[in-house]
C-alpha cells in the first residue's frame, strides 16, 4: 500500500510540474511592463532567496563545500547556468512577444535534439525507429520553415539550449534543489547588478510599477521553483518511461494557449510541420515502451534462469545431513 500511495504521490507531482510549466504563458504577460531582461533578472534573484530558504528548512548545506572543492563540476555548473538563462530568456521574451506557439515547438522537439546530441556528442547508437524519428524531426523543421518563411530559430535555440542544460545536469549529477541553488548563485551578482543598474536609471519598473507589480516580479522565484520541486519528488517516485510520457504535458498546454488564448495563426503548412513532430515524438514513445517491455523480459527470464539453476543445484546436492549426538 505504501509503494502504491509513493507512486500515487508522485504521479500527482510530477502532473503539476509539468502542468504548472504548461501554464506558465499566462503568467509572462502578467509583469509587463517589464521586458523580458529585467524579468529574466528578478526570475534569477528570487528563484536563489526562495532556495535558500528552503535549504535553510531542510538544513542541506553539506554539499557546497563539496561542490567548492571540485572547479571541473563548478565549470559544468556554470555552463548549465549559461544555457539556462538564454532558454528562460528567450522564452520570456517569445510569450511576450507572440510567439508562444513557436515556443511550444521547441519543447516538443527537445527530445529529438537530445538524442541527436547523445549521438554526435556521446557516440549513443540509435535503433532504427530512433533514426526514423529523428529523420521526421529534421523533416518537420524544413517544412515549419517553410511555413514560417525562416527557419524556426526560436524553436531550435530552445530545443537546443534546454538538451544543453540537460546533459550539464547529466554530467553534474546533483539533486534538483541543489543544482537550482548553484545554478541561480552562479548569475545571482550579474543579475542583482543589471536589477541595481536599472534601478539607478530611473528605468526599473519594481520600483515605480507599484507594490502588487513589485509582487508579482517576486513571484517569479516561487514561478520557478515550485514547478521543479515537484519535479524532483515526481523523479524519484515514478518509472522514468512516466516521466518521459508526461513531459509533453507542458508543450501540449503551451501550444493549444498559443491558438485558443493568445490566438496565433496556424496556417496548413505550420500544421503540416507540427504533425511530423508529433507522428516522430509518438514513434519515439512506441519504440520506448518496447525497449523497456523486452529489457523486463530479458531481466525476468534471467531471474527465472537464476532460481532454477540454484534449485537444480540443491537437488543434486541432496538433503542436508542430520547431525549425530
Amino acid at each position: 500500500m505504501k509503494g502504491i500511495n509513493e507512486q500515487r504521490a508522485g504521479l500527482m507531482s510530477g502532473i503539476g510540474a509539468y502542468g504548472l510549466w504548461g501554464l506558465v504563458p499566462l503568467f509572462w504577460p502578467l509583469l509587463k511592463p517589464a521586458g523580458a531582461i529585467e524579468i529574466l533578472a528578478h526570475r534569477m534573484v528570487w528563484s536563489l532567496a526562495f532556495v535558500a530558504v528552503a535549504l535553510l528548512a531542510l538544513r542541506r548545506w553539506s554539499w557546497i563545500g563539496e561542490l567548492v572543492r571540485q572547479p571541473k563540476k563548478l565549470g559544468l555548473i556554470s555552463v548549465a547556468a549559461a544555457t539556462i538563462t538564454v532558454n528562460w530568456g528567450l522564452y520570456i521574451w517569445s510569450v511576450n512577444n507572440g510567439h508562444v506557439v513557436e515556443a511550444s515547438l521547441g519543447y516538443f522537439i527537445n527530445p529529438l535534439v537530445t538524442i541527436a546530441m547523445g549521438v554526435l556528442l556521446l557516440g549513443e547508437r540509435l535503433r532504427p525507429v530512433q533514426w526514423v524519428a529523428v529523420g521526421t524531426g529534421v523533416a518537420a523543421v524544413l517544412v515549419l520553415a517553410i511555413g514560417y518563411g525562416r527557419p524556426p530559430w526560436i524553436s531550435l535555440v530552445l530545443a537546443f539550449s534546454f538538451a544543453t542544460y540537460g546533459l550539464m545536469k547529466k554530467k553534474v549529477n546533483m539533486g534538483g534543489l541543489e543544482s537550482l541553488t548553484a545554478e541561480t548563485a552562479v548569475v545571482f551578482v550579474p543579475a542583482l547588478g543589471y536589477l541595481l543598474w536599472l534601478g539607478a536609471r530611473g528605468e526599473s519598473t519594481f520600483t515605480s510599477g507599484g507594490i502588487g507589480h513589485a509582487a508579482l516580479l517576486a513571484s517569479a522565484g516561487l514561478v520557478t521553483a515550485v514547478p521543479l520541486v515537484l519535479f524532483g519528488a515526481a523523479a524519484i517516485r515514478v518509472p522514468l518511461s512516466t516521466l518521459g510520457l508526461l513531459q509533453y504535458l507542458a508543450p501540449v498546454f503551451q501550444f493549444a494557449l498559443g491558438i485558443v488564448y493568445f490566438h496565433e495563426a496556424m496556417p496548413p503548412e505550420r500544421w503540416a510541420g507540427f504533425a511530423l513532430v508529433w507522428l516522430a515524438l509518438t514513434l519515439l514513445t512506441w519504440d520506448a515502451f518496447r525497449a523497456a517491455r523486452r529489457t523486463r523480459a530479458r531481466v525476468q527470464e534471467a531471474r527465472q534462469a537464476a532460481q532454477q539453476q540454484a534449485a537444480s543445484r540443491q537437488t543434486a546436492d541432496g538433503p542436508a545431513p542430520h547431525a549425530q549426538i
